[in-house]
């Protein structure tokens, strides 16, 4: 069975720009061309997009992508690999998941909480001195009763919205996409907008400099420049937030 580029665009939340870019470098080409011009792609072309979401998941860019492909031939040991590195977090989730339930049956009976079970799969301490570190005591102490605030809907809805614009800043950088670009910049102003939203955000004149500052971070710290498909994507975003604010000074 073959399906349409527009097809799995929409199955998969990737451009059809971005697919076309990803069949020029040669990671998920097309099995035919249709003669109205259409793509389309059979399950080998399906497994093997598979393989690039999931590596792309993982933080590496295009060109580590297709070192990894051309030295995997076996679709189903890599697979299998990266279905180990999928349960290992699916189990860090669900540890999490019985901790909180773990908590909420404490409270409702009146017992005594465990500490040891609350923050199974947790790791609050390292999160919090980085904020901390970086933007004050109070920035922490506001976006976290924010967070804490939201039902499990909205935190899912927040969180969506979030994956998506990360989704798009990537695709973006994959084909090469300028900085300076009306689609970048459109970009930014979502990325800005977005940042405007979170209690704890510095306002006014000092808001230019806390995007600088987190656009270096960006680039700077390899787990901020994972979102962004790696260091080349994440000088993308930093570019484009930075020409954002010069153009709106």
């Amino acid at each position: 069975m073959e399906r349409s580029i527009q097809e799995i665009a929409r199955l998969t939340g990737i451009t059809s720009r971005a697919l076309r870019h990803y069949g020029e470098l040669g990671l998920v080409p097309p099995s035919r061309i249709g003669s109205n011009g259409y793509r389309y792609y059979d399950e080998h072309a399906l497994v093997r997009l598979q393989r690039v979401l999931l590596l792309r998941d993982l933080g590496l860019g295009l060109r580590q992508i297709a070192d990894v492909l051309a030295h995997e031939s076996d679709e189903a040991s890599a697979l299998t690999t990266h279905l180990s590195l999928l349960r290992q977090e699916n189990d860090r989730l669900a540890r999490q998941i019985a901790a909180v339930e773990h908590t909420i049956a404490s409270i409702q009976r009146k017992d005594d909480l465990m500490a040891e079970t609350m923050f199974d799969g947790f790791d609050h301490t390292q999160h919090k001195a980085e904020v901390e570190e970086h933007w004050g005591a109070d920035a922490y102490a506001r976006s976290d009763a924010w967070w804490r605030g939201m039902s499990d809907d909205e935190r899912r809805q927040w969180m969506s919205r979030v994956d998506e614009l990360n989704r798009h800043w990537t695709d973006a950088a994959a084909v090469g996409t300028s900085a300076g670009s009306p689609e970048a910049q459109q970009l930014a102003a979502r990325h800005l907008d977005w940042l405007r939203s979170v209690p704890g955000t510095p306002s006014g004149d000092d808001f230019a400099d806390y995007v600088r500052g987190l656009a270096e971070m960006y680039v700077a710290d390899e787990r901020f420049a994972a979102n962004y498909g790696g260091v080349a994507g994440a000088e993308f975003v930093r570019d484009a937030l930075v020409g954002r604010l010069e153009s709106a000074s």
